[in-house]
């Protein structure tokens, strides 16, 4: 498809109160860990890195090979390689455990203290752990290089750093799937025992107390239930739910709405979801935009007598202003399996009050389950011990040294474009297709775009999820998340010294919260490049601009006349905001005008209200890089 105009535009929606990004921590790429060299078979190597995702081929080790055995565990006399050894810190379920036998020296130490811990890495190719082991930076530098891969038996990697793990060229495996069902069962079960008061009507039982009339509870049949969050726990919480004769409606930016009509689920936004609701399910991630989102102003948003379930994560829940919620009568009940401190503390007043009921994080605790995600993480972990590249890596894949040292300006443009444009995007339907257009003076076959796909990929989704986004995992998670990515390319008359002229991302069918984004065609489009190895941004809409992607970015549409940009610059200077970038594209003088201002600090709401109120003005936004 041609794209006629250098720039042409496109349309996005995200509803959501936790669509509103948050700097994420830079995205860090590195070579694979020697274990990718250092192979534990004789009949493997690993090739020469021209495309990235094809790791190895079959052949055999000889003398005259490429293969290097320098620092390597290599036996030459026996022409084998020794089994790697595999640490598992907690409990995994048998046929996980089996399996990892099969494949190498396992040991399981459980309950290890920190310091035990870091000796016991020092000696092990492999570290499985679940929730309660925290493998901190200094596990990293303990095992000196030893580490190659740290498989997370279940979803959340909270206890694991990643950046250290990057640092120290360990690879991160998750099991995401195996315990889905699971999880949606828990959630089901805390929402019947809940509305009968089955735990308080047993602990008034067991006290020798017969309270029938105090424990009366409300029925389920044609009430309203709100999923926050309709991935594959929520999904199945619904399909549950729907089972039980609820009305189930559901708050989530990338729900493809295909899926939620098949269950008879209505999309809906983040406040109509919590003031219309009778009980309220929480599904969705922990990021920087969930962390407290269930606060004293969503609360109070509430229908009275609302009822609470969560078995995601509990940071999501401002836990203080839950429980002024429950004193007010606001929140009628509460059930949780998930805190922000686990254990929490003994005298929490929101685990002891009365209309509270609370599991030890028994979301994935089924046999079936646990025997699930034990597979799961052996397969994932005996594959990156072997050098296959897993569907579950949450952090970085290996990159050729001299791809990655030409692609990283737009590497960061990539990212930041992708982050800019999902904030460009409002609305209740989601962000569903993105079409991506490259510049470029090179052959189709002297650029790979995976890499740039995989930012782009990783700035629209990361900010409102807690998926890793990588070149391994990038299509994947976009799967994942219903998000359809698509490419084009375009020969333009530039040097082919650079890889890439421009980039160019469009969202496609949805709506805007800023108007000048939206091109004639009705869809979102922002492009940019990078000058002097600095990420620009070109074009808003069909409005041309050329401002750094530094700080952050305020957007202004507003009437082209004399004194605009001395009105905006006065208002920023004296809030102490300084301005590092500042352009005005516009596509008649006179007519209509975009401003692109680039601030070094996030101007508060007065300073953002004063912009908004200057006369020629129509539209304005602030955005997060």
């Amino acid at each position: 498809m041609a794209i006629s105009s250098s720039c042409s535009s496109t349309k996005a929606v995200v509803n959501s109160r936790w669509t509103s990004p948050t700097p994420q921590p830079s995205f860090r790429l590195a070579i694979l860990p020697t274990f990718l060299h250092r192979r534990y078979s004789t009949n493997v190597k690993l090739t020469a890195t021209s495309a990235a995702l094809k790791t190895v081929e079959q052949t055999t080790l000889t003398e005259d090979s490429n293969f290097s055995t320098a620092g390597s565990d290599y036996d030459q006399e026996n022409s084998t390689f020794p089994k790697p050894r595999i640490l598992v810190a907690e409990k995994l379920g048998e046929a996980g455990v089996n399996l990892l036998r099969e494949f190498g020296e396992v040991d399981c130490s459980y309950e290890l203290s920190p310091e035990d811990l870091k000796k016991k890495v020092a000696e092990s190719d492999a570290l499985i752990v679940r929730s309660g082991t925290k493998v901190t930076r200094e596990v990293f530098e303990a095992a000196k290089g030893k580490l190659k891969v740290v498989g997370r038996a279940g979803v959340g990697i909270d206890n694991v750093d990643l950046q250290a793990a990057t640092e120290h060229g360990c690879l991160v495996v998750n099991a995401p799937t195996a315990n889905t069902v699971a999880a949606a069962e828990h959630g089901i079960a805390l929402l019947a025992s809940m509305a009968r008061n089955v735990a308080q009507a047993d602990a008034s039982i067991k006290a020798g107390k017969w309270e029938r009339s105090k424990y009366v509870g409300v029925s389920l049949v044609g009430k309203t239930l709100a999923v926050m969050g309709f991935g594959k726990v929520g999904t199945e919480v619904a399909r549950r739910a729907k089972g039980l004769g609820m009305n189930v409606i559901s708050h989530d930016p990338y729900a493809p709405a295909d899926r939620a009509r098949a269950l008879g689920v209505d999309l809906v936004s983040f406040d109509q979801a919590i003031s219309t609701a009778d009980f309220v399910s929480l599904h969705m991630p922990l990021t920087p935009a969930t962390k407290k989102v269930f606060n004293d102003e969503t609360f109070s948003k509430m229908k009275k007598g609302v009822r609470l379930i969560n078995v995601a994560r509990g940071g999501v829940i401002d836990e203080d202003a839950l429980v002024r919620a429950l004193d007010a009568g606001i929140v009628a009940q509460a059930a949780l399996d998930v805190f922000c401190e686990e254990p929490p503390s003994k005298d929490s007043k929101l685990i002891q009050h009365e209309n509270v009921t609370v599991t030890p994080h028994l979301g994935a605790s089924t046999k079936e389950a646990q025997e699930g995600v034990a597979i799961e993480i052996a397969e994932a972990v005996a594959g990156a011990l072997k050098g296959e590249l897993s569907a579950t890596a949450v952090n970085a894949p290996m990159v050729a040294p001299e791809v990655l040292s030409e692609l990283t300006p737009y590497i960061v443009l990539a990212e930041k474009i992708g982050r800019l444009a999902v904030q460009l995007a409002s609305g209740g339907k989601g962000v569903q297709s993105i079409r991506v257009v490259y510049r470029s003076a090179r052959d189709r076959d002297d650029l790979d775009t995976r890499l740039l796909r995989a930012m782009i990929t990783k700035g629209i989704i990361e900010p409102i999820s807690d998926s890793y986004v990588n070149l391994v995992n990038a299509d994947f998670i976009a799967k994942q998340k219903g998000l359809r990515i698509s490419e084009e390319r375009m020969v333009v008359e530039s040097s082919p010294e650079y890889p890439v002229d421009s980039i160019q991302v469009q969202i496609l069918n949805v709506e805007s919260n800023f108007a000048g984004a939206v091109s004639d065609s009705g869809d979102i489009s922002i492009e940019g490049k990078v000058k002097y190895g600095v990420p620009h941004l070109t074009c808003v809409g069909s409005f041309a601009v050329d401002v750094s992607l530094e700080g952050n970015l305020i957007l202004c549409r507003q009437v082209d006349q004399p004194g605009m940009i001395g009105q905006v610059g006065n208002i920023l200077g004296e809030q102490n905001v300084n301005v590092n970038f500042m352009s005005v594209g516009r596509t008649v003088v006179r007519k209509q005008a975009i401003m692109a201002i680039g601030v070094d600090e996030e101007p508060d709401n007065k300073t953002l209200e004063r912009i908004g109120g200057v006369s020629a003005i129509e539209e304005f936004v602030f955005l997060k890089l």
